[in-house]
């Protein structure tokens, strides 16, 4: 293990240049809530956030260089606190859209006063959480655990040259994003989706999303994970959907869980949505419990030295040094408790129970989960990264347990399946913040920031994002609903449905048996379940644009000519896609808005012009944004001048 009495970081303990001021503060909110909504927007509609560390670090190191030039010059350690409070949003909008909007599709509308307090208590429990555990995680495992978004932030942060070409990547994405989204969403140019049938498949089906920040996603995972991703969207439209048409071209009577059509009278889109998508669900949950089981010994390992770090810390001598400074432990006991206690305390936060001892018990429920999970998640993003934590599987469980618990006491109606929903919240969100404040820590630990600092920037950016986050996804629901082909809410449609097969026992067993039977032939094949599963889950549309993004990253890594040509065409298409995204969510939020002003989303023309050329029109628009995001990413930066 690595004292921090050995680590030299960036800045030393012994310096103290400013920190935590509002030069870094403002920026991190305002960066932080535009991402934010636009994570939402984007795990809404694909199942899946990005981290958005890296993009907010870059601009604000370039809103510093032109503070710099008007005579305010900033410090990289200010700069640090500003992607501290940024990238918290990401995290809240990850749980947000995990599991809230199951309370729409089930009719339970929830209001922002309700959205708005869990949104908080999650975030506020995974920063608590995890104060007493940086120590250890951070400090004494600095060479065990990588944190790779972390060092990948720091090193950002260090390198001289970061202002100029890389900012201005991020700013042209956010632009093309934007304007893209505009022009398919706004105006209605062309279409958002293109697709034809496929010869000789019974009502076998491809299409594509034309989708800018579906592409730069796509782009950020890489080839492997998108061609992953594809493979189980393809096996779903051109294998499952075609072996049910095919069997049931000759049945007579509705096959349940359809009550009215034949499924020789069901489209390609009504089969998936009937059958495939329950397929999917039973993947996607085996996938995150598959996941969760895996990683059981190192969860019990963490669990295990962070509860006998807790009990030693008490008698921890007071930090000396500046970069060892963690807010007191007391506050993260004190803090957490009030927590808990004002969930069981306002009817508000679990929606329509209004007695205390049940709100107390399902208090108490997040309390113990959501303990467990931080615990667990801030140690497995050191190993593996907050993109592969599973997250989702954490959130299952939670659920699983919280339903088993309320099914015990006789808690099976809406109020019993809110509350469940809602504790899972919670858990979804304090779990996510953990991991993302694990890589903070991480950043801030290379740097030689202060650890109470960026642990109070933390909690800034929860309260200051989950408002809009909240707001974001109350919007987008009045606009075009969940559950649609434009926002299918995957995740929380899972969580719907765990809850459902739990208290009322509804799901179509079978269905769902043959989804956990392909994630786990997809696992002895040591194919990535969890990507293939959500493959599997989500409409091939959604995957054809992230699998043409991946590619489109292997083709320009391949075609480098040096290994500093690959980073850097890497770098340049990493922060070209975080724009794309942020555009793209941004404008589907303003969309959302002006929808929500209208009573319904905007016409625009209509794309109504080109009739059946519509289409075409979509794709040449598509193949437009590929050749700009290729000239993009594999132009040559220019050195920055010496200084």
């Amino acid at each position: 293990m690595v004292e921090r009495s050995r680590f030299k970081p960036y800045v030393s303990a012994s310096e103290s240049p400013a920190e935590f001021t509002a030069r870094g503060i403002v920026p991190g909110i305002l960066f932080g809530i535009v991402f934010g909504a636009a994570n939402a927007y984007l795990g809404l509609r694909a199942g899946l956030t990005i981290s958005t560390s890296i993009p907010i670090a870059v601009m604000t190191v370039a809103a510093f260089k032109i503070m710099q030039a008007a005579g305010r010059p900033g410090s990289i350690l200010e700069a640090n606190i500003s992607q501290t409070t940024g990238s918290a949003s990401s995290s809240v909008a990850s749980g947000v859209i995990f599991t809230i909007p199951a309370l729409f599709l089930w009719g339970l509308d929830p209001t922002l006063l309700q959205m708005t307090l869990l949104a908080f208590a999650g975030g506020m429990l995974g920063v608590l959480f995890m104060i007493p555990l940086r120590k250890l995680l951070i400090d004494r495992e600095h060479d065990r655990l990588p944190y790779p978004e972390g060092t990948a932030c720091a090193e950002v942060l260090v390198a001289s040259e970061v202002g100029g070409g890389r900012a201005k990547n991020v700013f042209t994405g956010l632009a093309v994003g934007a304007l893209f989204k505009a022009m398919a969403g706004g105006i209605r140019l062309f279409p958002s989706h293109v697709e034809a049938a496929v010869p000789f498949l019974r009502k076998g089906q491809i299409g594509g999303e034309v989708s800018a920040a579906l592409f730069g996603v796509g782009y950020i995972l890489g080839p492997y994970v998108a061609s992953v991703m594809v493979s189980g969207g393809l096996l779903a439209s051109l294998v499952i959907i075609p072996i049910i048409a095919t069997w049931g071209e000759n049945r007579t009577v509705p096959f349940y869980p359809e009550t009215e059509l034949t499924i020789a009278e069901m489209s390609a889109s009504q089969i998936w949505s009937r059958y495939v998508r329950y397929i999917g669900a039973g993947a996607v949950a085996a996938a995150g419990i598959m996941t969760l089981v895996r990683s059981i010994p190192t969860m019990m390992e963490s669990f295990k030295v962070g509860v006998s770090h807790m009990r030693g810390s008490a008698a921890d001598a007071p930090a000396v040094e500046r970069t060892s400074l963690d807010l007191p432990y007391k506050v993260s006991l004190i803090g957490a408790g009030a927590v808990v206690v004002l969930l069981a305390v306002f009817p508000q936060a679990f929606g329509s129970i209004q007695d205390f001892t049940h709100r107390a018990i399902a208090a108490l429920c997040v309390a113990v989960f959501a303990f467990f999970f931080v615990t667990v998640s801030s140690r497995i993003v050191g190993l593996v990264g907050v993109t592969s934590n599973p997250t989702s599987g954490m959130t299952i469980a939670a659920l699983l347990g919280t339903s088993a618990v309320f099914l015990f006491l006789g808690w099976t109606d809406n109020a019993g399946k809110m509350a469940a929903l809602t504790v899972g919240t919670v858990v979804a969100i304090a779990a996510s913040i953990a991991g993302d404040m694990s890589q903070d820590l991480k950043t801030g630990f290379l740097l030689g920031a202060t650890p109470r600092r960026q642990q109070l920037s933390e909690m800034i950016g929860v309260l200051s994002s989950a408002t809009f986050v909240c707001l974001a996804v109350l919007l987008l629901d009045r606009a075009y609903g969940f559950g649609t082909r434009e926002l299918p809410a995957p995740q929380a449609t899972l969580m719907r449905l765990v809850i459902d097969g739990v208290l009322e026992n509804v799901l179509p067993w079978t269905l769902v048996g043959i989804g956990v039977a392909i994630a786990i032939v997809a696992s002895l094949f040591r194919i990535p379940v969890l990507p293939f599963a959500v493959g599997v889950y989500l409409p091939v549309a959604t995957m054809v644009p992230i699998f043409l993004g991946g590619m489109l990253r292997l083709i320009a890594e391949r075609r480098s000519r040096s290994d500093e040509e690959r980073a850097s065409r890497r770098e340049q298409g990493i922060l070209l896609g975080s724009g794309l995204v942020g555009g793209e969510g941004l404008v589907g939020v303003a969309i959302a808005g002006v929808a929500f002003y209208l009573g319904r989303v905007p016409a625009g023309i209509g794309f109504a012009w080109a009739g059946a050329a519509a289409q075409w029109v979509a794709a040449a628009a598509f193949a437009l944004l590929v050749f700009w995001f290729w000239r993009s990413a594999t132009a040559r930066s220019r050195p920055e001048p010496a200084r």
